[in-house]
């Protein structure tokens, strides 16, 4: 965001509550919808060192502005604390920095929940309540591993603010205020004051009921989901944790605490080690947290862990269920952040204030409606001139003009356009499908672009062990298979196996990684805490794994791990120190075949007699032949170290065991759904953070890739100790026969020859390490590459999200398919994001499949985004209708009658428009997107002929009943009743409208002839507009609205031929001669096929 700073004037401030009270208020319901014309007429420009008053604009495309008032926050009275001496221990803090001396005060604002103090120092607001960053890991075990005092912990609190992720239940009033004050509804409110004012009482009356309801329903909505949201949170905010001050332990709610405390046991680690499971938003399995290292490493902490910096911290919300003691006490945490400024704070901030979302839809419905305007603005002069000339009275003149607004604006297009957006959302919710933001259901109509997720995707969530290739005497063993009764026999592939993994013993059950588990089960040991396990003093407690009763005969007791280092995903890798009981240490490693293989001796590989180079070449080419089979390949290794070294020491000169293969079976829906995709021309990705040649079997087995097409492989890597990188290309199988790949191939990647691509059917698979090199140093690659990219593999979750904005800026409406933690990244940046069944889903219902979720996802997108064009364009083409029918009546001074304008609005409009979206999605996918703007030739198009169509229609009417035989403009009998012609002539019958008129006045041949050809119109456009092939199913299948349309269209057509005095009088109609009725017919009828055809 960006801040601007402001100083608040008394005179302007004056001049401002003048001008509302002079325009009733208006000006200050002006500048709530506009904040920044508020402060811009309330203040003037200052520093920010000098505002009272600032104004914040968002960065994006958008440009929201937000009003905040500076606020001061006193700490004189915190005891034992003078104006003299620093605040904190750290005089580099914030804390110490904001603290105002000798006033003993903090400038502050707040921002969605988020405190910000002034840094005097910088001369900027920053961010309060989180621990500084720059701090190293020594620094944070010597300053605050010992906790803080009394003093500190009070003054850090006053200035961060409190330790609470509090979401109050807003006020019933405070939602009313909010809906009631909304552009919409207000100009509901002018119009309804217009219409009393014209008498005009039925519809007025209806508009209230109906804005009652929905704004009652509306604020129901709300209050409910502010209630739940508040249980929710409210649900984890009791916690008592134990404090750890200079002088004791405290145990103390969990509120009071600040940036810089100690905890014993709980938010981050700085000593221990600690067991965590799921608890939103912390991890989806039983983890295992470690210390912060007491390095003396001068870069700041995150720095210096790097990528894994996350496996020291504990996330706000998760719950500790295992805690490990080291030589220095019990397990302690130092407080990182508080409140809002945590995980769960950020996660609860972004369910508060969600991101606009840009739709070119809502963007060009806005124009439009300013186009809309501007035509009413050209009917209100038409009429001020026209009803001026004729000497109306200035108030009547005003209400004509004022009228002619409310008609050429339809009040009701929001709601319409809701209502389609709603049927959808039901009919995804009997799908399984539950949608958090409904307005992005049309952007779903857009997708060109599917990135899926390989595990619990495109393949089944569990894996199967398949097996293991020991390596003995430099060279791969037989295979040996996991079936039943076959255990593995002892040897230091078991070892392996058995104590390399991060499983917990949770309530007598084991928990953790899928991996892992399947290995761990399939040696037969078992996993058991055994305290008192020493080793040279430094170990007083350790996991002991034994040999199980099916385990065979093994000649060990059992293993003790002694130290672990979980796996991350930025190493790739995980280690463990290991003992046999009674026996000797070992260090075993297990993790990515490409990764792991660098720790590796080369003289234990396979093949002792060959060059290092040739061995690896060798253990990859292994394992890419596994990987051609679909499966997952781990490297096991051990060595022998002391348990006192460095993990550096520990993970060295290690000694190749073989490798662990895991098999992940596609799902059987797996490749109807590509398949689908592929039919109606929607790219399909696969973004995963698995191996790139496991990657590429699976999206070559599940159809992704076509067995004809050529993989290449883009590997790209930065040279050391130069900023010069270089990139290579490689096709995965060999281009010739023999095997040896000497034709060189050439690809042209831009230009002319991307059709040759498309032709060729090339595919490019890369790493996240490739990619984020590409992304640095080979730019104008990258766009070229992502056209034929296809498998992204060992993607972290922030390549992943980069990778989505990157394919976002080709153009690309991408959406996402996935069902891990580590795909939030992604669905925060996807306009469409769909997550396969998770824990709250398998309450009601087992999880949905890929094809039962994809399908019903895509097709009722396509379908709502078209359901919002019908409706859209029918709104408007209904007002236009009105609009030029009022205008031509003008022409007369005369009008629509009361009852007339009711049937228009509520008889026809409303039910057409409650009743048009119920269209169901068409069941096929066909291999073309819907318009993505309303403001587009086509649309444009077909509205304006419409438009023109009907103009033409009435102004014929309007003209050529005018031309009749029968017609007399002062004789409204004269067509049916002749014998009255001359009492009626000689009458003093005022015009239209005169000062004698009155809802006679308004009885009129022109306005028999225009309304009844107006009204029929708007069924027939809405016949015509509600399309139903190849987006939504055919117009017959919605038998609600072709019943209501058969109704509407019989009701008219018995206006047309009734012809009784009493029905004629209350809709201000007049007799006219049966061929004249069925001249109208036939305009409509004629209108009604030139404008099925044109559209």
């Amino acid at each position: 965001m960006e801040l601007f700073g402001y100083r608040s004037q008394g005179c302007r401030r004056a001049l401002c509550i003048a001008g509302y009270v002079l325009s009733c208020g208006l000006l200050r319901l002006v500048f709530y919808w506009k904040p920044a014309w508020h402060v811009w007429a309330n203040c003037t420009h200052c520093s920010l060192g000098e505002a009272d008053v600032t104004l914040l604009r968002t960065t994006d495309e958008f440009q929201i502005y937000s009003r905040k008032t500076v606020t001061w926050v006193s700490v004189s009275a915190v005891n034992n604390f003078t104006s003299d001496c620093p605040v904190t221990a750290d005089e580099r803090s914030l804390v110490n920095r904001a603290i105002m001396k000798p006033e003993l005060k903090v400038r502050s604002i707040e921002v969605q929940k988020i405190r910000y103090v002034w840094n005097q120092s910088e001369q900027q607001f920053q961010r309060a309540g989180c621990l500084e960053d720059g701090h190293t890991c020594s620094d944070i075990h010597a300053k605050f591993g010992s906790g803080l005092s009394q003093e500190e912990r009070d003054i850090r609190r006053l200035v961060c603010g409190p330790n609470t992720i509090d979401v109050p239940v807003v006020p019933v009033w405070k939602l009313l205020v909010r809906e009631v004050l909304n552009p919409f509804y207000v100009f509901q409110l002018f119009s309804v004051c217009l219409w009393f004012a014209e008498d005009y009482k039925e519809y007025a009356l209806a508009i209230i009921v109906m804005s009652l309801l929905s704004i009652a329903v509306t604020v129901y909505d709300l209050r409910q989901q502010s209630r739940k949201l508040h249980k929710l949170v409210e649900s984890h905010n009791s916690v008592r944790v134990t404090v750890c001050s200079l002088c004791a332990l405290v145990p103390l709610p969990e509120q009071p605490h600040a940036p810089g405390g100690t905890l014993q046991r709980r938010h981050g680690c700085a000593s221990g080690q600690g067991a965590v499971p799921h608890s939103p938003p912390g991890e989806s399995i039983p983890v295992t947290k470690t210390p912060l290292p007491r390095s003396g490493d001068a870069r700041p902490w995150r720095t210096c862990c790097a990528e894994d910096y996350k496996r020291h911290v504990l996330f706000c919300g998760t719950e500790i269920v295992q805690s490990q003691a080291d030589g220095s006490g019990p397990a302690r945490a130092v407080v990182l952040r508080t409140g809002f400024n945590t995980a769960k704070g950020g996660l609860v901030r972004s369910i508060l204030y969600p991101k606009p979302m840009d739709f070119k839809l809502y963007r060009d419905a806005i124009r439009f409606l300013t186009c809309l305007v501007l035509l009413a603005m050209v009917g209100m002069v038409y009429a001020v001139c026209v009803f001026a000339l004729s000497g109306e009275a200035v108030g009547e003149v005003v209400k004509k003009a004022l009228d002619v607004i409310t008609i050429a604006v339809p009040p009701a297009l929001p709601a319409a356009l809701a209502t389609g957006v709603m049927y959808t959302q039901g009919r995804l919710k009997k799908k399984g499908i539950f949608c958090i933001s409904p307005q992005r259901i049309n952007v779903c109509g857009q997708l060109n672009l599917v990135c899926f997720d390989k595990t619990g995707t495109l393949t089944e969530d569990g894996l199967d062990l398949w097996g293991v290739i020991p390596s003995e005497a430099n060279s791969f063993q037989n295979v040996h298979r996991f079936a039943a009764g076959h255990s593995l026999s002892w040897g230091p592939v078991c070892g392996a196996m058995a104590s390399c993994h991060s499983l917990l013993l949770l309530d007598g059950k084991i928990q953790g990684d899928p991996l892992d588990l399947k290995m761990f089960e399939a040696t037969n040991w078992v996993k058991e805490p055994r305290e008192g396990l020493v080793s040279e003093g430094q170990f007083a407690h350790a996991l002991v794994i034994k040999p199980g009763p099916n385990a065979g005969h093994v000649p060990v007791e059992g293993i003790a791990v002694l130290r672990q280092f979980p796996f991350s995903s930025a190493l790739q890798r995980m280690s463990v120190l290991a003992q046999e009981i009674g026996g000797e240490q070992r260090v075993f490693m297990k993790g990515a075949p490409e990764t792991v293989a660098k720790f590796c001796r080369p003289e234990t590989g396979p093949s002792q007699q060959q060059p290092s180079r040739i061995v690896f070449s060798l253990l990859l080419a292994t394992a890419t032949h596994m990987s051609r089979r679909g499966l997952r390949r781990v490297y096991l290794q051990q060595g022998t170290q002391s348990a006192g070294s460095p993990r550096e020491e520990l993970e060295s000169d290690l000694t190749f065991l073989g490798l662990l293969i895991m098999e992940n079976r596609l799902k059987a829906e797996t490749k109807p759904v590509l398949e689908e995709l592929s039919a109606a021309r929607i790219r399909s990705v696969m973004v995963t953070g698995d191996n790139v040649q496991t990657a590429i079997t699976v999206a070559k087995n599940s159809g992704m890739i076509s067995p004809t097409s050529k993989v290449i492989l883009v590997e790209a890597n930065e040279r050391s100790g130069s900023p010069a990188a270089s990139i290579s290309w490689q096709l995965t199988e060999a281009s010739s026969p023999n095997g040896h790949g000497n034709l060189e191939t050439r690809i042209p990647v831009g230009g002319r020859g991307r059709a040759e691509v498309e032709r060729r059917s090339y595919h490019f698979a890369m790493s996240g390490r490739s990619y984020q090199v590409i992304t640095q140093h080979f730019g104008y690659l990258l766009p070229k590459l992502l056209l034929q990219g296809t498998v992204f593999a060992r993607m972290s979750p922030g390549q992943k999200s980069s990778l989505v904005e990157e394919f976002q800026k080709l153009g690309y409406f991408v959406g996402m398919c996935g069902d891990g933690a580590n795909d939030c990244g992604r669905a925060k940046r996807r306009p469409c994001a769909l997550c396969l069944g998770d824990r709250a889903a398998r309450r009601s219902r087992p999880p949905p499949s890929n094809r039962h979720l994809l399908s019903p996802f895509r097709r009722q997108g396509r379908a709502a985004l078209v359901t919002s064009f019908c409706v859209f364009k029918y709104m408007a083409l209904y007002s236009t209708i009105q609009y030029l029918g009022v205008l031509l009546l003008y022409w007369q001074l005369n009008s629509f009658g009361n009852y007339q304008f009711l049937f228009q609005d509520l008889a026809i409009t409303t039910v057409i428009g409650i009743t048009m979206s119920l269209n169901g999605a068409y069941p096929k996918l066909v291999p073309y997107r819907p318009p993505s703007q309303l403001i587009s030739p086509p649309l444009l198009l077909s509205v304006v002929l419409n438009i023109l169509f009907s103009l033409a229609m009435q102004v014929f009417g309007f003209v050529m009943v005018q031309q009749q035989p029968w017609y007399a403009q002062h004789n409204i009998h004269s067509a049916c009743h002749p014998r009255n012609n001359s009492q009626v002539e000689n009458s003093s019958l005022a015009p239209a409208l005169g000062a004698n008129g009155g809802e006679r006045g308004k009885k009129s041949y022109e306005n028999t002839t225009v309304w009844l050809l107006s009204t029929m119109n708007c069924l027939l456009v809405a016949l015509v507009f509600s399309k139903g092939k190849p987006f939504r199913q055919p117009v017959y299948t919605n038998y609600l609205f072709v019943l209501v349309l058969a109704v509407q269209l019989g009701v008219c057509v018995f206006l047309v031929f009734a012809d009784i005095d009493g029905l004629y009088s209350h809709m201000d109609l007049v007799c006219t001669p049966t061929s004249w009725r069925a001249s109208l017919l036939l305009m409509l009828l004629v209108t009604f096929a030139v404008s099925f055809v044109v559209e």
